[in-house]
């Protein structure tokens, strides 16, 4: 077990990437310091950025491992114990993940990672100040050099995720082998999982007239209309759509049928055409419309457009009185808060287990404390026993909704138990699957791959066999 934790933390801790900054305006006047190119003594040789490594058709330089000390720190991460070993390790991996993608035809389209690009540089810019700034931090002579070097970084980026969701995505695990991986862990290693509630909500969604309903749905079919006739969709979607995930992105999103969307969007995404807009629909987060860009097979690129009914406060207040209500039958004993979820809220993924909120990360009913969504802790976390909240309001991305929580059932701090914790414990056997399957894919690979590394890093001890005798 100590082993599976060892080689998780470490697989993490270098997954350093140019995708976020932690405290980047901090840092980032050191950081530039840091890396700045040191003064050489006279007589004295300065060593020359070469190819320290060489894996298919691609190359690591002596200081793509010096900008791999460098993001950990932007991101916040100390380097006191990772070694130009270790970094150069984790590039390897990387390179060899890119370059089997490209072999496996795995394709990351120009237009995918631009988008992906323009949403990353919005934050980055956002954190640290400006453009400039930017350029700098990267050591690039213009902004034209660092847009050129981050989309290489992105596109290699997201071949590397791709080629490691095509190894791992077949991988599955059985019951017996669920038994074994725990049977084999011996009691002193056992996992300590934390204190954990299991809560119970009751949801009141003010009411939307068919008016403002229209309003919505007028609006989207004039930027349909519109869009027929040749004005940028993406466009569209970055001016006026309401979703934060995609709106920087031009409406932008990949996906199959397993992509956990709500049902409503993928069963219109795949019932278009490629080239076709639909006509605006509503899920539970408001009404859309979508263009198909591509079908490959089972993965369409999709944009999207949402925008949300506004509610009058004459709704929110009535959806108040309401909940109000409920809170006040439940307290005087007229009916259980279970019964109340099942005939009462407006929420109906919960209403039939009684208002029980399912762990979106976990599929399990618990919620460990201190993994909590800073949403629910801060409703739930001071409830004593059978307490019921005090009705709030919750506005999650302009969508509100009227609430009450109740603290179901308490498990304290304890030592793995395979009937109790079975869910977690699944999922750490699946990991170490996936973990195993991975290594048996470099193995293979490696082998097959033109690998080369200078003389200064063959005597690295890497997690993988890449100095090949």
């Amino acid at each position: 077990m100590k082993s599976i934790t060892n080689k998780v933390m470490l697989t993490f801790f270098l997954l350093f990437s140019a995708l976020t900054f932690v405290n980047a305006q901090e840092v980032i006047k050191d950081s530039v310091v840091a890396v700045a190119k040191p003064v050489v003594p006279s007589g004295k040789k300065l060593k020359i950025d070469g190819v320290v490594a060489t894996v298919g058709d691609y190359i690591i330089l002596d200081s793509d491992i010096d900008k791999g000390f460098l993001e950990i720190t932007a991101q916040g991460g100390s380097t006191k114990d990772v070694s130009r070993c270790q970094i150069l390790g984790k590039l390897l991996e990387d390179k060899l993940y890119a370059h089997q993608a490209v072999q496996d035809s795995i394709i990351v389209s120009d237009s995918e990672v631009k988008g992906m690009m323009d949403e990353r540089l919005s934050y980055m810019i956002e954190q640290i100040g400006s453009m400039d700034k930017l350029v700098k931090y990267y050591q690039k002579d213009s902004e034209e050099e660092f847009r050129t070097y981050f989309f290489d970084v992105l596109k290699e980026q997201k071949l590397t995720g791709e080629m490691q969701k095509k190894i791992v995505e077949k991988v599955e695990i059985t019951p017996e082998e669920v038994r074994e991986f725990f049977k084999k862990i011996p009691t002193a290693d056992l996992p300590v999982f934390g204190a954990e509630l299991e809560v119970a909500q009751i949801v009141i969604k003010p009411k939307v007239t068919e008016e403002d309903k229209k309003k919505v749905i007028d609006k989207l079919n004039s930027f349909r209309k519109e869009c027929l006739e040749g004005a940028s969709f993406a466009t569209k979607a970055v001016l006026y759509s309401e979703d934060p995930g995609s709106s920087k992105n031009g409406g932008y999103y990949k996906m199959t049928r397993k992509t956990p969307f709500v049902k409503e969007f993928k069963d219109v995404a795949f019932s278009l055409a490629e080239g076709e807009i639909s006509e605006p629909f509503e899920t539970i987060y408001g009404y859309h419309i979508i263009y198909v860009e591509k079908i490959k097979g089972q993965e369409i690129e999709l944009r999207h457009i949402l925008i949300s009914p506004v509610v009058s406060q004459e709704s929110l207040k009535e959806a108040k009185e309401k909940i109000t209500l409920i809170r006040k039958k439940i307290e005087d004993k007229e009916i259980t808060f279970a019964e109340a979820a099942r005939t009462m809220s407006d929420e109906k993924e919960t209403r039939a287990n009684g208002g029980t909120l399912v762990n979106p990360k976990t599929q399990d009913t618990r919620f460990e404390l201190t993994k909590m969504d800073p949403s629910i802790y801060s409703q739930v976390s001071n409830l004593k026993d059978n307490e019921i909240s005090m009705p709030f309001l919750e506005d999650v991305q302009g969508k509100k909704d009227y609430k009450i929580m109740i603290v179901t059932n308490r498990i304290d701090s304890h030592t793995a138990d395979y009937a109790k914790d079975y869910i977690k414990i699944k999922d750490l056997a699946l990991k170490e699957k996936q973990f195993k399957a991975i290594g048996k894919w470099f193995d293979t690979k490696i082998k097959d791959t033109y690998i080369k590394i200078v003389d200064e890093y063959k005597d690295c001890t890497f997690v993988n066999n890449w100095v090949k005798k």
